[in-house]
C-alpha cells in the first residue's frame, strides 16, 4: 500500500470511530495546611543547606502605595517562577509573617523586578525589614499597575494578584501578567547559591 492508500485507510478508520463524549473535569484538589502529624522530622538547618544547592535568580517584588500608605512596598524574593503560558501567570512565595505582603495584597497589583548581577546591594536593601527601602533607589512606574519598576533591572513583569494559596509557613501568590519587558544588563543575572550571591559564568 502506498502513502496515499495508507492515508486514505487512516481517514476511513478515524471516521468509523465514535466521537468522544464530553470530558469530565477532574475534582479540584483540597487546599489545606500540613497537619502536625504529617510533618517529617527534618532539621531546618539541613533543609536550608541542601536546598541551597539549587541556584535561583533574585527578584524584588514591588507594589504601589495603597490608600493611606506613605510609600510603595517591596521585598527581595528568590522564590519566583513562571507558571502558565495560557493564560500568562507567574508565582512567587512569601512568608506568612511578612510585614510587606499585606501591603502588596491591599494594592492588589505588583511588579516583579528581575535583578542583574550588579544589583546585589539593591537586593540587600530590600531584604531589610522596617527600613525605607526606596530611599535613593531610582525607579519609574510600571505601565499597568503603577508599581515601582527598578532602574537597571534585567526584566520586569507587571501583574495583578490572581490567586493566593497556603503552602506551609509561606503563601503562594499567583499573578496574572498584564505587561512585561526585558533590558540588556551587561553583567548578566544576579544569582543566589549556597547562601550567597553568584555570577553566571559563560
Amino acid at each position: 500500500m502506498g502513502h496515499a492508500g495508507a492515508a486514505a485507510a487512516a481517514v476511513r478508520y478515524l471516521r468509523s470511530v465514535p466521537a468522544p463524549g464530553p470530558v469530565e473535569p477532574l475534582p479540584r484538589p483540597e487546599l489545606r495546611c500540613v497537619r502536625a502529624d504529617e510533618r517529617v522530622p527534618i532539621d531546618q538547618s539541613e533543609f536550608r543547606r541542601v536546598l541551597g544547592n539549587f541556584a535561583t535568580g533574585v527578584t524584588v517584588v514591588t507594589a504601589p502605595a495603597a490608600e493611606g500608605e506613605p510609600s510603595p512596598a517591596g521585598f527581595a524574593c528568590q522564590s519566583f517562577s513562571s507558571l502558565s503560558l495560557d493564560p500568562p501567570l507567574i508565582c512567587f512565595m512569601v512568608g506568612r509573617t511578612s510585614a510587606t505582603w499585606p501591603r502588596i495584597a491591599r494594592a492588589g497589583v505588583f511588579c516583579v523586578n528581575v535583578l542583574g548581577a550588579g544589583q546585589g546591594e539593591l537586593c540587600r536593601a530590600f531584604a531589610v525589614s522596617g527600613a525605607d527601602k526606596f530611599s535613593g533607589v531610582a525607579y519609574d512606574a510600571a505601565p499597568v499597575s503603577g508599581a515601582p519598576r527598578l532602574a537597571g533591572a534585567a526584566a520586569w513583569i507587571d501583574c495583578t494578584v490572581h490567586a493566593v494559596h497556603t503552602g506551609g509557613d509561606h503563601l503562594i501568590v499567583v499573578g496574572r501578567v498584564d505587561a512585561l519587558g526585558a533590558g540588556e544588563p551587561a553583567s548578566g543575572p544576579l544569582l543566589f547559591h549556597r547562601g550567597r550571591f553568584a555570577r553566571l559564568e559563560d
